[in-house]
């Protein structure tokens, strides 16, 4: 079995199904942005993280309800799968629905299906549909389809944990056309932006932040365009402005009303609250820092901040 560090490096060298939802904006954790900065070596995505563990240890006991489920025997192959025609296109695949050896003689696939693991959370619960269905989240339908294109196999089955108590299958059956356009949009990722190093377009501010972390005494002019967007920024913050202001007269009408009380209610419905949440205890450390100096100093370390926009009035 891989270890982290090697599997880490292996991701790094190809495109793999976790990226293809990335790649295309569909991911709410990582972007296209993230994706190039990880296969260009500008980062490394970590792997030990408490959800990834959680999930790795999760895997064999999904696989193991799916086969009592399902009444099915799985392989598990642990060597990626590589795409016949572009080596950097590969998938490592939780578990195969197969009978018996995994390939044939001429090292032809002999599985069924596809068997991918999940574990949601269960406030999320509204992003999966009834079981048996294709509606999944959009990353994970994509990585699905993205396995049947390597595997050339006909479905894929999603098994998910949903809150440690709801245990659900999907089946996700092979479409060629949006296999053609997976299969269009990583070409054209893998070639138009690792291989000539070119970072795709910024989606986001913290895009944009990761690609130029900091500044240099570098002076550019603004365009008409510019000055158009921050007269616009700056009337919307005055906007911003005059509706945190209404919100906190709101707020004081309701709190008047309360006073001492702890619960609004209306026809029995709580409509709000207002109490103290439990003690917590924090640092003082300025007194720290006032009494034993010598202690807080070892204790220290510097702290690399971000670059802040900040906009100037006009004159």
């Amino acid at each position: 079995m891989l270890n982290n560090q090697d599997f880490a490096l292996s991701r790094a060298q190809c495109l793999g199904g976790s990226d293809i939802g990335a790649i295309l904006g569909l991911s709410k954790w990582r972007s296209p942005v993230d994706v190039w900065m990880e296969k260009t070596g500008r980062t490394i995505h970590s792997l030990n993280s408490l959800p990834l563990r959680f999930g790795r240890f999760a895997e064999s006991f999904i696989a193991s309800e799916y086969t009592l489920a399902t009444n099915t025997q799985l392989v598990i192959h642990e060597s990626a799968l590589i795409h016949p025609q572009y080596d950097y296109l590969q998938g490592h695949i939780d578990r195969f629905v197969c009978t018996g050896t995994l390939f044939d003689d001429l090292g032809q696939l002999r599985a069924s299906k596809v068997l991918e693991c999940k574990t949601a959370n269960a406030f999320k619960q509204s992003e999966w549909g009834d079981t048996g269905t294709d509606q999944v989240p959009l990353p994970y339908l994509v990585q699905c389809l993205w396995y049947l294109m390597l595997t050339n196999l006909e479905q894929a089955d999603l098994a998910v944990l949903l809150g440690n108590t709801d245990f659900r299958i999907y089946e996700i059956h092979r479409d060629w056309e949006l296999e053609e356009m997976l299969l269009d949009k990583a070409v054209q990722f893998w070639e138009k932006h690792v291989q000539e190093d070119r970072s795709p377009p910024a989606k986001t501010e913290l895009d944009l932040r990761t690609l130029f972390p900091k500044s240099t005494s570098k002076q550019v002019e603004a365009s008409p365009e510019s000055c158009d967007l921050i007269k616009k920024l700056k009337e919307l913050n005055n906007q911003i402005e005059h509706y945190e202001q209404e919100v906190s007269f709101i707020k004081q009408n309701i709190m008047t009303q309360m006073q001492e009380a702890e619960t609004l209610t209306y026809q029995g419905q709580i409509l709000a609250t207002w109490k103290s949440p439990k003690p917590s205890r924090r640092l003082d450390t300025k007194k720290l820092e006032k009494e034993h100096p010598e202690i807080i100093e070892a204790y220290q370390m510097s702290v690399a901040n971000s670059r802040r926009l900040v906009i100037k009035d006009l004159s």
